[in-house]
């Protein structure tokens, strides 16, 4: 069974701060029921007329992120247990899609970093092989 959709829900649809199932399941709904696309439309409408709320500010500018810094601390594992129990709430359990995304992209430059490094390692050696005396 699904759970109703509530304004905060919409709000969070807005900003594209929802899981993609609730996402789906959202769009969905608003394509068969008119009533939740005025009332998405209102809230829509209020946000372009400058009215918002201290919630509407705190999920807009994503003030519970962590920064990419932070994240990336996290991703080598050297924040303190409080911090990497947050990061890891923030990611899997609140579901931010900013923050993972930002996670994935990290990851994948420090792949990549160490994929780049390994054949320059290999050069390295190979160029001072004989150069170099033992003492």
């Amino acid at each position: 069974m699904t759970r109703p959709i509530s304004r905060t829900d919409l709000e969070a649809y807005l900003d594209e701060a929802l899981p993609a199932e609730r996402m789906a399941e959202i769009e969905d709904k608003l394509r068969s029921q008119p009533e939740l696309a005025e009332q998405l439309s209102q809230i829509n409408g209020r946000r372009d007329a400058g009215v918002h709320t201290i919630g509407e500010i705190w999920r807009r500018h994503r003030l519970t992120c962590p920064s990419r810094e932070t994240l990336g601390s996290y991703l080598l594992q050297v924040l303190d247990d409080e911090e990497a129990t947050y990061i890891r709430f923030h990611l899997e359990t609140v579901g931010c899609r900013v923050c993972q995304a930002n996670l994935q992209d990290l990851s994948s430059q420090q792949d990549s970093q160490c994929e780049d490094a390994q054949p320059r390692r290999q050069k390295y050696f190979q160029s001072s092989v004989g150069r170099l005396k033992g003492e």
